[in-house]
């Protein structure tokens, strides 16, 4: 699938940090430099270096917040184009997806369970709460 038009590369080698960007995972360059670096990108289950060159059929996990997906390469391109682009640069795993829709339903459940006050709490409010924290 070596069209120029579309940006594909074929027997090339691309930086890791490179094809991050370029499928979307983060908005520049830099950024994903800094989360390679940083332990929240794993290729192939091991910490890398950005300048490590992707091959199709390795497997990535990026970590995004609360988020963890695991994807596999399906083609490589070192140019950043639109989402649709983007994401038939890679295929995310079925356990990846359960994963995560798992982990937002938690979340969504421990927001329900434990809500955020709608005020802020006053004067005599924040001194109890004062008094109890330091109680313990």
């Amino acid at each position: 699938m070596s069209k120029k038009s579309n940006h594909y590369i074929e027997d090339s080698a691309v930086r890791l940090d490179k094809w991050l960007w370029a499928a979307r995972f983060y908005k520049t360059r830099a950024i994903a430099k800094q989360m390679i670096d940083g332990g929240k990108v794993f290729y192939n289950g091991q910490r890398s270096k950005s300048s490590k060159n992707v091959n199709i059929g390795d497997r990535i996990k990026v970590r995004q917040g609360y988020d963890e997906r695991e994807v596999i390469v399906v083609e490589l391109a070192d140019r950043r184009r639109d989402a649709n682009f983007a994401q038939t640069l890679y295929s995310e795993t079925e356990q990846s997806i359960e994963t995560r829709a798992a982990n937002a339903v938690a979340r969504k459940q421990g927001t329900l369970l434990n809500p955020a006050s709608e005020t802020k709490p006053d004067k005599k409010q924040r001194r109890k709460l004062r008094e109890f924290k330091e109680r313990i």
